[in-house]
């Protein structure tokens, strides 16, 4: 008789905690299920992984993905995840943050999480709006986008989140978008892979208060980064999209392709660095292991 327990196959029901509150045709709902595939695709078991969020619509992912998880405070993610991945290093830490969230009252967290490097897979939702709080401007709206807060239009160009990234040294840069499924779920794969801080940007519909965000009906504005060792195109939802190859460790050219988001989507960029996370364990493990040998040294027979 085999002593070895086999594990209960992880299945979509098995991901469920709740049922979502968003508004009808919500770029979320498309995250979700994708989240939930990448696990069954990978039969992570859910106890391995922890979901991690700000305030916004994407705070909620949490709720409604049977993991562990921590609906966190405004901007604060990224240190509340951080923490985790230095108390639990088994664990599989996602954070989820939308564009205010990510890149106002957050983008200082944000900024030291990509250059500490530690081991997480970051989603930023970008709806270009302040949605959760119904409409008002964001770091990503853009320029001349009426809203709540600007009644006569944004003032400013938007923030580049893949250049925000890129300029701060990311190890692992990537675009996607919710509605291309089979492309949001390489891409999540292909971070997942990656060995440091995976950062992707997620293009995410919001049709009740900003649906001019992204035409997410027709694909001839987009443009798909190729190569071996990136994301496959997605042929079926995006016909008419453009193709430019390019190599995911070609830093110039990732910031080349960088200044047209957010119309381009794949790996811009990937580099393997030393991760915060790692080298803080290792050193803490080090000193706790001399700490201990020193105890022993008055009972050492010489």
């Amino acid at each position: 008789m085999s002593d070895v327990i086999e594990k209960p196959e992880v299945k979509m029901k098995d991901l469920k905690s709740d049922d979502p509150r968003w508004c009808a045709g919500c770029g979320d709902y498309s995250i979700l299920v994708g989240l939930r595939k990448f696990l069954v695709n990978r039969q992570l078991d859910p106890a391995s992984v922890v979901n991690i969020s700000g305030i916004g619509c994407s705070g909620r992912i949490p709720h409604y993905m049977n993991t562990y998880g921590f609906h966190t405070i405004h901007g604060r993610a990224v240190p509340i995840a951080m923490g985790v991945a230095l108390a639990k290093p088994e664990l599989k830490v996602f954070i989820h943050s939308g564009d205010g969230d990510s890149l106002s009252i957050g983008g200082n967290h944000l900024m030291h999480g990509i250059k500490k490097n530690f081991n997480c897979v970051y989603l930023l939702f970008d709806n270009q709006i302040y949605g959760l709080t119904k409409n008002q401007t964001s770091p990503t709206s853009r320029k001349g986008l009426k809203t709540e807060s600007q009644p006569t239009g944004s003032f400013l160009d938007p923030i580049n989140p893949v250049m925000f990234a890129m300029s701060l040294g990311a190890s692992f840069v990537a675009s996607t978008a919710e509605w291309l499924g089979s492309h949001f779920l390489e891409t999540v794969e292909r971070a997942y892979d990656h060995h440091g801080f995976s950062f992707i940007h997620v293009a995410q519909r919001c049709p009740k208060y900003n649906p001019a965000a992204w035409n997410y009906k027709e694909s001839n504005w987009i443009t798909f980064l190729t190569h071996e060792d990136g994301v496959s195109v997605e042929d079926a939802k995006a016909k008419d999209a453009k193709r430019i190859e390019h190599s995911p460790y070609d830093f110039q050219g990732a910031l080349d392709h960088a200044q047209h988001v957010p119309d381009v989507f794949g790996v811009f960029y990937q580099e393997e660095k030393p991760c915060y996370d790692d080298e803080l364990l290792a050193a803490n493990a080090k000193a706790v292991s001399l700490d201990r040998s020193a105890l022993l040294d008055p009972y050492r027979i010489s």
